[in-house]
């Protein structure tokens, strides 16, 4: 069973921010790992409450992960994910 994809207003944002082409991409990544649970996950350390990084070509999508959802926190282009 999918989880439900909620997003943050920033997260709805930084999307908007992107080409069609490579949102679209990311998109499909994010569905397939709520789908399926497969992608290239990891868990952000030093992060309370625990937040995760999905990588998807060169994007990173920051979310928080709970039984039956996914909270999109960001989606920032690899350059820019890792200055927060």
């Amino acid at each position: 069973m999918a989880k439900r994809i909620d997003w943050t207003d920033s997260a709805k944002a930084d999307v908007r921010a992107i080409d069609q082409k490579t949102a679209l991409h990311i998109l499909h990544g994010l569905a397939r790992f709520a789908v399926q649970g497969v992608g290239d996950v990891k868990q952000l350390q030093g992060i309370e409450p625990t937040e995760f990084r999905l990588r998807v070509g060169e994007y990173r999508i920051r979310f928080r992960d709970s039984a039956d959802s996914i909270q999109i926190l960001a989606v920032k282009h690899r350059r820019e994910a890792y200055r927060e």
